[in-house]
């Protein structure tokens, strides 16, 4: 059975850093680009970041490049994204997703085969 399940979400205040993380099972995680997306409330769901499968190429938006740094660990399987310099702005649940593509990671969703249940990040004072 496939299954992504990301962790380490919470309520964090302005400033502050998170690490989420993706624990993936039931696929071959190496053959497999990993991307994050978030969804804030009443907006589209959003990719940000992904990483290519194998060299662990990164690709970052311009709205989140320099903040956010996506990484994963393949005899683990299981991706990361660390989060400095939280705003209020990045207040969103936040997915994992899988892409069966051994060379390329895309910011767009449709290529995405596989999905984690989210967690919630809130950034507040």
């Amino acid at each position: 059975q496939v299954q992504l399940v990301e962790s380490g979400g919470g309520l964090v205040q302005p400033g502050e850093s998170l690490r989420l993380s993706c624990a993936a099972s039931g696929f071959t995680f190496d053959n497999y680009a990993i991307a994050w997306f978030r969804q804030a409330p009443g907006k589209e769901r959003e990719g940000f970041s992904c990483i290519t499968a194998r060299d662990g190429r990164t690709v970052y938006a311009d709205s989140v490049k320099g903040r956010f740094t996506i990484s994963r660990d393949n005899p683990k399987n299981t991706a990361y994204l660390q989060i400095n310099s939280l705003k209020p702005e990045d207040t969103a649940v936040y997915y994992c997703a899988a892409a069966s593509d051994v060379r390329y990671c895309h910011l767009i969703s449709m290529v995405y085969d596989y999905w984690g249940q989210g967690t919630q990040v809130t950034v507040s004072s």
